[in-house]
């Protein structure tokens, strides 16, 4: 899950140090949707957020589904769960993080030179 406020990305801390992208697994008979918005709560509290699904990532072990939200200016993140810090970066500050794989390409294909690019053309 993408979440976007202010031009930064949310980024939450399990443990050991690593950034990540809010999410998690799908349960059995549920859907993608209803997993990201379900672990976007189980995570950070927030919830009641527009998902827009982006794309399917092929990570190391598993396939990741790419949902993206714009939060507003009063959506506030909290841990929650396994959780142990929720914080804001920019997409470029993200490439000199600990991440896991999956955040780390995510974020780049994103908000990368290319994306950046493309996203210029089009203006």
């Amino acid at each position: 899950m993408v979440c976007w406020q202010r031009g930064r990305i949310l980024l939450v801390e399990r443990g050991r140090s690593r950034w990540s992208l809010p999410g998690g697994t799908i349960r059995r008979a549920e859907s993608p949707a209803d997993a990201a918005a379900r672990e976007l709560n189980e995570e950070t509290t927030l919830e009641g957020c527009e998902l827009t699904y982006l794309f399917q990532f092929g990570g190391l072990n598993k396939r990741h589904h790419v949902f993206f939200s714009v939060l507003g200016d009063d959506a506030r993140p909290a841990p929650s769960n396994e959780i142990l810090r929720c914080r804001w970066f920019r997409p470029r500050k993200v490439s000199t993080l600990i991440t896991s794989v999956p955040t780390r390409e995510i974020v780049s294909l994103l908000f990368g030179h290319a994306a950046e690019q493309a996203m210029l053309v089009r203006a």
